[in-house]
Formats: C-alpha cells, structure tokens, sequence
C-alpha cells in the first residue's frame, strides 16, 4: 500500500505541473467481435467527475440474455494507461439476484480516498456468471476532478 500512496503523490504532482484534462469516452467492449450474453446501454457516474474523498456512485444499465443466477464483477482501474486497482465483487451485492433476462441495473458505490490523483482513468469490468463464464467485458473512462460536478450519462 506504501507502494500506491507514493505513486499517487508523485502522479499527483506531475499531473498539477501539466494541468490534466478531464473527459469522459463512450462505452467499448474489450472484444469487439465478441457476442457477449450481457451487453451495456449506458454508465452513469455521479458526481462526473469523481471528486475525491466523496462517494461516488457508477450505475450501469445492462440487458441479459439469460437468466443470471449468481457471479462477480472483476473490476480493473488503469490511471493513464498504468494499472494501478484490482477489485472482485459479488454480483448479488450490486444488483439483484437471480436477474431475468431483459433489462438490468448495476450499482456501485466507492469513496475514493482523498489523495487519489485528479486526471483520466479507465475502468474494465468483466461479468463472470457460474463457473466464471464470462458474460461481458467493456471499459469505459471517467475522471478525477477538483471540483464538485453534475453527473453525466455515457451510451
């Protein structure tokens, strides 16, 4: 943990030394090819940008083509390409359990800690159903601000 904190001091620096933009992209799955059981309508990120040390909270619109009885999210966070989080969550503990097929919500709520660096991040999250077959993979960027913003929707 030593490691992060002195990374994100130093890319905190930097990051105020070349004055950061902020922006958010559009959805992309990682395999464009692929034809994954869930695919994504939009994420909703409030406050957009992420403001530090305040909670944030990621929505995720979704559709299923079967019914999802249980699995996790693999979240990872890449900061200008670096990576720097890994997380796995439960999938019941974001969204309701079992989901139908048709339309569903993912919602997540973090607090990022108040030294993380303002700047352009990118989020992967793979949907893993049972026996971690992989039902989705997309990323999507969002942003660290320094101040307080309205939420924003990505389609």
């Amino acid at each position: 943990m030593s490691f992060f904190l002195l990374f994100c001091v130093v890319t905190a620096a930097t990051c105020l030394l070349l004055a950061c933009p902020v922006h958010a992209n559009q959805i992309e799955y990682c395999d464009k090819k692929a034809s994954y059981q869930v695919t994504v309508e939009g994420v909703e990120i409030n406050p957009n940008p992420v403001v530090r040390g305040q909670p944030a909270i990621f929505k995720i619109s979704a559709i299923t083509g079967n019914d999802i009885t249980k699995g996790k999210l693999v979240i990872d966070v890449k900061y200008f390409g670096i990576h720097i989080h890994q997380e796995t969550l439960d999938l019941c503990k974001e969204t309701s359990c079992p989901v139908s097929t048709g339309d569903f919500l993912l919602s997540h709520r973090q607090t990022l800690p108040s030294f993380t660096p303002p700047g352009s991040y990118t989020l992967i999250m793979k949907i893993l159903g049972e026996q971690d077959k992989q039902l989705t993979c997309f990323n999507f960027d969002f942003s660290i601000g320094f101040t307080e913003p309205d939420s924003v929707l990505l389609y």
